[in-house]
Parts: C-alpha cells; structure tokens; sequence
C-alpha cells in the first residue's frame, strides 16, 4: 500500500493557453460544444461558478486546474499507462468532480464507490474491477486504508479543500476577457479517440445476484448528457440542488455532468437532509446571489420533503402559501425517479408546490431512455416518450408490437393490441446512449442483447394514448426500493453466508414510502439457535445484516417459517410465496 498525499489547495494551469482573437475563439467554443470532453468546456465559462458545497464556491477555473494536477499525479503513479480503472470514494463536493475529470483527463476508467456499502462490497468492487489507484479524501481515508492494505494498492488522498476561489475577488488563472485554448490535458489523444475510449464502471444488481460493472464509454455518457440538455433546456443560467448519491446514474449524469455540461451552478448537499433541501428551494437564510431552480430526487425524498412541510409549514397558512409561492414561480423543474412515483405522493407534492413532478424512465446500463415533456401533460404514473438519439420498441411473444424515437412511434403489429389498455410487452432500448458490455462478462452482456442488438431491460411497459406506462420488472428478483435496484438472488446469497439460516427466499413487498420494502421468509437452522425466541432470532439477523449489506438491501421485514415452499424442481414460486406468507402487506 502506498499513501500518496498532495496537497491541492494550490491548483496550477500546467496546459498551454496562448492568445486567441475574438473570432477564434468563438469558433473554438462552437467545435467544443457537444463532441469535446466535459472539462474542457470549461474554457467557456471559465469564472462561472461550477459547484457549491460545504466549503464554498468553486468555479470552472480553479475545478479544473485542480484536476489538471491531480491528473498529473495519476499519470505518474500509473506509469503512464492509459484505460486503468481509478475508484473514487469522495464526498458529494467538489473533490468528487476533480477526482472524475483528473481521471477522465489521464485517460483512465473512474469506479464511482460509495460509503454505504460495507467493507465487503467494496473489496468486490475494488477486486472485480482490478482497480489500480483509490481517490479519496480525510473523511473516508478510515475506509479506504484497509482496503489499499488488503489489494496493495496506492490510494491518493485529496484534501477536503480543493481549490481557493470560493468567492474570486481577483484574477484567477482565467480572465473574464482572456480568450483560451487548452491543449495536453487528455495525452494528446483526439477527440475521436477520447470518445472511443472506455470512461465509467457502475455496479448495479442483474437478475443472477452478482453485482456486475456497467462499461460505459464516453460516447455513450455523451449521448446520455446531450439528450437531457436537449429535452430539458439546460442552460448555463440553471442551479441545480444536488442531494443524490455519486455512484449511480441519476446523481452522476443527470445531476452533476447535465449541468456541469452547460455551464451551470451545482449546489452539492453532503447528503439529503429534508430541512436542508427546503433551506435551498426556499432560499431561507441564503448568503448567495442566485437560487436554486431545478431539483432532482428519488420518490423517498418526496415522502421525506413532504412530512417535513406537513411538521414545520403546514400548520402556518402563511407559510403554506409562501411555500408553493416560491416553488411554482422559483423553480421551473422538479425531477422524480429510480422508482415509481404513486399517484398520491405526485398529486400532494402538486398541492403543496404548484409543480407536477416530471416523471422519467432509465438505468445504469442506458441513462435515461423516456421522459414526461418538459412542456406538456405529464400524466401521474407514466414516463413519456422516447428522448432524443433513444430508439425504443416493445416486444411480446418475440414479436414487435411497436417500435419508433422521440420523432415518431410506429406500430409494427397491432394484434396484440388492448383497445383499453394499449400495447403491453418488454421493453427494448437502442441507442448510442445504450453501454458497451458488463465489465468481463462477455456472457452476461450477450445474454442482455437481442440478435439484432437491442438491449433488454428486463422491464414491462404500457404504451397507451402516446405515452409509456412501466408496469415493472420482467422478473420479480428485482426489487425498487428508496431509488435502488436490489437483487433478491443477491441478498439470499448473502445472508446464507449465516449459520443460523438455512434457507431463504427474498421478496420485494409493496410500501407508500419506500416504493417496495424487502421481506425476507427465512428457516432457522434449530443447532444454532436452541431456545431462542424468534423475537431477539430477527433482531440479531437484522443487525448482522448491517454488517454484510449496504443499508437500502437489509430485509426489514423477516418471517421465520419451518420451510420455504419449494416446487419439484426446487424452485420457489415468489408470486405464491407473496400471496401466501406475506398477504398482509400486499392488502395494505
């Protein structure tokens, strides 16, 4: 293990700038639009401010002199070498956006880890992915030094504070007037290549209950970020709240590159609190010259949003009218998704902030792929259309009801077609938006794709009156809760790893709050727990799952049972099992 600090708190511009007319370097900024790479926009807003967090403001500037050196000390512990993979484990500021471009600009594959997973997950992250250097900061460095010692791996610490113009009083290492070009910041590769090459592993459960790493190239990250800014109007007026987690989807690109992409402010939580988040979105107690006006969140922060009003504003009507005052003329759009939003909490969360919330459909393996319009109905429980550059199709018995993009849907076979309830099937994605592979499984990715190359979300969709309904996962081993996808198969084999279980079947059980909780119907193994009442058997399970699990897969919900109902091939019937052992929470 090697320790390798450095402090960047005194970021230097080690790249070439020379001296452009003013018609030059519009022309740089008109080629450098949506085909460059994402730092090197930052030459086009250059004193702008590019994240708030804890520590302060931080502009485009300072960001990415920061990650031009941190990008040299990357180069330098990797020997050169190129296509290496680069975990980070950084909190939600900006030491996270100069770890990802340091990373982008030596050439290198970042693995975005996150705090909550347990030491185990991550030393299966570090290992399947054969990753060969660690970012983090002080606040994680007691996580990440074991894990360096276990692999013999170098991690290299950044200091928590990045960068020094918070607030830029003077010249920094950009002028307002300076016209530049940045060159040598990605090993004098072309764009062509850059886009080529591979950028991002993201674990995510599959249906087999090994996490597997989603390979994302730049050109697909490119397509997912350019789609979203064209479909949502992002602009480099735009300042989005940020309280998702850096290690999936919907924190990384829609609420970190979509902005970062166009020149906008990204104000980074360190985590969602409820108080905090109605802190920014009403502008209380704001010591900066500008508001937030877009949010993004998962289903469970609206719930958690919604009983914090109904605690702190709702007895007060002036409050009330306050709230949905400055929410329906301040912020022009509010973003839900990872999981279905019920109908209750969309029409609530109207009532309170004037603001439908703008459903839209995605996954690690394709970003985004539907979307409810930015401008027109947005109807409670559906996902819209196709966005743009995405091609969808819905396939039934191997046959393609309908396929078609953002432009037009065509209907290929109407047979199989409900007058009521439109056309039902699997959904299918293409698109350059859609990932390379799973990271060394060759079969898992062949298994994932048609002959003709679409890939299969293993969702089934509802298409009636020109929008797509989810219906849910094609298989039921899948589990949506809190904004995560869980494997059940996964959790079993987990919690098999324990002596008192000796046999398990895990289910995802509706729930208002959580979109689905876990239930877990487990058979003791009675020579490790004689005389043991099932009271303290459960709460002993539930704290050793703490220990094995991150915190969104613990089953919160365990019926210890005399045997798991098996049929004769030995397989559990999970439909059954839920109508039979776990009917009460399916009535409520």
């Amino acid at each position: 293990m090697v320790l390798c600090r450095k402090l960047l708190s005194r970021p230097f511009y080690s790249c070439c700038i020379r001296q452009l007319s003013s018609e030059a370097f519009k022309n740089i900024c008109k080629n450098e639009s949506s085909l460059a790479p994402i730092y090197r926009l930052a030459s086009q807003w250059p004193n702008n401010i590019a994240v708030v967090d804890k520590f302060g403001e931080h502009t485009y500037s300072s960001i990415f002199n920061s990650s031009v050196t941190l990008s040299k000390i990357i180069e330098k512990s990797l020997h050169g070498e190129i296509q290496e993979r680069v975990a980070i484990l950084c909190p939600n500021d900006a030491s996270y956006v100069v770890a990802q471009w340091a990373s982008w600009m030596s050439g290198q594959i970042i693995v975005p880890l996150s705090p909550l997973h347990p030491a185990a997950m991550l030393e299966y992250f570090i290992s399947d992915s054969d990753a060969k250097v660690i970012l983090t900061t002080a606040q994680f460095e007691d996580i990440v030094r074991p894990l360096a010692e276990k692999f013999n791996q170098k991690y290299l610490l950044l200091e928590d504070h990045i960068t020094m113009d918070f607030k830029p009083l003077g010249k920094t290492s950009f002028e307002e007037n300076d016209k530049v070009e940045m060159l040598n910041t990605d090993n004098n590769i072309s764009d062509e290549q850059f886009f080529d090459s591979n950028a991002m592993i993201i674990y995510t459960s599959g249906s087999t209950g090994s996490p597997k790493g989603v390979l994302l190239t730049h050109h697909n990250l490119n397509a997912q970020i350019n789609c979203l800014k064209t479909a949502w109007n992002w602009t480099n007026k735009d300042v989005i709240l940020h309280a998702l987690p850096l290690n999936h989807i919907h924190g990384i690109v829609n609420a970190l590159m979509c902005p970062l992409h166009s020149g906008a402010r990204c104000v980074m939580l360190p985590k969602f609190n409820a108080t905090d988040v109605w802190t920014w979105l009403l502008a209380i107690e704001q010591y900066y010259g500008y508001r937030v006006n877009m949010f993004m969140g998962v289903p469970t922060m609206y719930v958690k949003l919604i009983e914090n009003y109904e605690k702190m504003f709702e007895k007060n009507d002036r409050m009330v009218e306050y709230v949905k005052a400055v929410c329906s003329q301040k912020i022009r759009l509010m973003v839900s998704g990872s999981a279905p939003l019920p109908n209750t909490l969309f029409s609530r969360w109207e009532q309170i902030t004037g603001h439908k919330l703008l459903e839209r459909y995605g996954m690690s393996e394709i970003g985004m792929a539907l979307s409810n319009p930015l401008n027109g109905e947005r109807k409670p429980g559906f996902v819209g259309q196709p966005l743009p550059g995405v091609n969808v199709r819905i396939v039934k018995d191997d046959m393609i009801l309908l396929e078609g993009d953002s432009k037009n849907i065509k209907i290929v076979n109407s047979v199989k077609c409900d007058s009521i309830e439109g056309y039902s099937g699997d959904l299918q994605i293409n698109g350059k938006n859609v990932f390379k592979e799973y990271w060394r499984k060759p079969e898992s990715t062949k298994k994932e794709f048609t002959e003709d190359g679409w890939f299969k979300t293993g969702d089934s969709v509802n298409y009636v009156d020109g929008s797509f309904k989810i219906l849910g996962r094609t298989s039921i081993d899948i589990i949506k809760t809190g904004g995560y996808k869980v494997s059940a198969l996964f959790v079993e084999t987990i919690m098999l790893q324990n002596k008192m279980i000796k046999d398990i079947a895990v289910v995802g059980l509706p729930d208002s709050t959580w979109g689905q909780r876990i239930g877990a119907l487990i058979v003791i193994d009675e020579q490790h727990t004689i005389n043991v009442e099932h009271k303290k058997l459960k709460k002993d399970l539930k704290c050793w799952a703490e220990t094995v699990l991150p915190p969104y897969s613990i089953p919160t919900v365990i019926n210890i049972v005399e045997e798991v109902p098996r049929n004769a091939l030995g397989k559990v019937d999970k439909k059954s099992l839920l109508k039979n052992s776990f009917l009460k929470y399916l009535e409520t």
